[in-house]
């Protein structure tokens, strides 16, 4: 469990019970919180500390555009965890899938920056075993998915983490349809490299939009009661994914927006990406 410290105006305030792991480079305390950095080779990761916490899951009834399977529920996550601050980058995947350009499940390769986007769940799962191998003790996982709403969120209530709407200057998608009657904008066709657009209130990068993120739950109906650490449907023929991608419409970008496929799709037409979260292992079902 985390350790507890006593705030002003008694606020608790949740700390990770080790900091910084051992395989942390650097670390520190920003305006967002705590980080750590991983090196490896010279693809650099930064992990930022999500606290415990209640937030309303789904989306309420009476979001613009909102999906029937969004059904609006409690989620309380008892446990704070590690989760990179950008989707992973073509040149982490490299580091540690093999240097030779075969090896690079990307379209858009104008950037060692820009994230993967053609990689399946089970792809994902090959990259998570031999990152442990070279960094013992990572643990890395993929976040669940009301980890990924929770720290998408950053505390907000609002379609989106930067408000009731967006911008293409905010959020990489397809500005020619907007969201809910917002202005035309900007249609980029392509991935951004990571950490060119605004981060949220918690310092995560793209949340919204570049690339569709793949999460460790089966895709499953949400319950409609009160939830605690839940991790999805217990069997399914899916994976969840999160997060909207470039060539999405603003619709499907919102933080409650939900998207899932076969865990062995990697087709390019799709933009399937992901983000590390780091520590307590990475159980690739949940339990029953």
């Amino acid at each position: 469990m985390p350790a507890l410290l006593p705030a002003d105006d008694d606020v608790t305030i949740f700390l990770p019970e080790r900091f910084p792991l051992p395989w942390a480079s650097a670390w520190g305390d920003d305006e967002y919180g705590l980080w750590m950095m991983l090196e490896l080779g010279e693809a650099r990761q930064r992990f930022r500390w999500i606290a415990p916490g209640t937030f309303e899951m789904g989306s309420p009834v009476d979001e613009p555009q909102r999906f029937d399977h969004e059904t609006p529920h409690q989620v309380t996550l008892t446990q704070g965890y590690w989760l990179a601050d950008t989707a992973c980058t073509q040149a982490l995947w490299m580091a540690v899938m093999g240097s030779n350009p075969s090896r690079n499940p990307s379209r858009f390769q104008v950037d060692p920056r820009n994230p993967v986007e053609q990689v399946s769940w089970n792809d994902v799962q090959e990259f998570l075993e031999k990152l442990d191998r070279r960094v013992p003790g990572l643990d890395a996982r993929l976040p669940s998915e009301a980890e990924w709403e929770y720290a998408c969120r950053a505390g907000t209530t609002t379609a989106f983490s930067f408000g009731a709407n967006i911008t293409p200057e905010q959020v990489n998608y397809d500005g020619n349809h907007p969201y809910a009657g917002g202005k035309k904008g900007l249609y980029r066709e392509k991935t951004v490299p990571v950490a060119s657009l605004p981060a949220n209130a918690w310092g995560l990068y793209e949340m919204h939009g570049n690339v569709w993120e793949w999460c460790a739950d089966w895709y499953g109906d949400y319950p409609s009661t009160p939830q605690t650490d839940p991790h999805g449907a217990v069997t399914g023929d899916q994976r969840v994914l999160r997060g909207g991608s470039w060539g999405g419409d603003g619709r499907n970008v919102r933080s409650a927006s939900r998207n899932y496929n076969e865990p062995g799709v990697r087709d390019f037409n799709f933009n399937f990406g992901f983000r590390l979260a780091p520590g307590r292992g990475r159980p690739a079902e949940p339990a029953v």
